[in-house]
């Protein structure tokens, strides 16, 4: 299983949702947050809205979550991970366009890294996170 001490700050990025079941609003629809962590730090670097009824963030939501992960620190990282689990195709070409490599993951291997911004989020927003 991965853990955050086989990684440096800025080396890894792990992008997963928080929630599990959509988050509804009446002006703008049901959507997901994605979110883009440093896998070192545990760092939220950026995250993003996506409809419900989308599969996956577009490319130009997929360039800007990585771009505002790049603001923090200056410079890419060497990998990004997505799970499995995820509908990544723009996300993972956009940082693949960047030179990061892209590792596909089970989301139990992540949930080390993922699961304290999930309950997090729980809290603060209620409903239910993401399993």
């Amino acid at each position: 299983m991965l853990q955050p001490s086989q990684f440096k700050v800025n080396e890894a990025w792990i992008v997963f949702k928080l929630n599990d079941e959509p988050i509804h609003t009446v002006q703008d629809g049901d959507f997901h947050l994605l979110a883009l962590m440093d896998a070192a730090s545990g760092f939220l670097l950026s995250s993003a809205p996506v409809p419900a009824q989308q599969a996956e963030p577009t490319q130009l939501e997929s360039k800007r979550l990585l771009k505002e992960g790049q603001a923090h620190k200056k410079r890419w990282p060497k990998t990004l991970f997505v799970p499995k689990e995820q509908s990544a195709q723009f996300l993972a070409e956009e940082a693949e366009r960047l030179g990061i490599e892209v590792v596909r993951v089970a989301e139990e291997e992540l949930l080390h890294f993922i699961s304290e911004a999930r309950e997090g989020f729980m809290e603060r927003f209620g409903g239910q996170g993401a399993q």
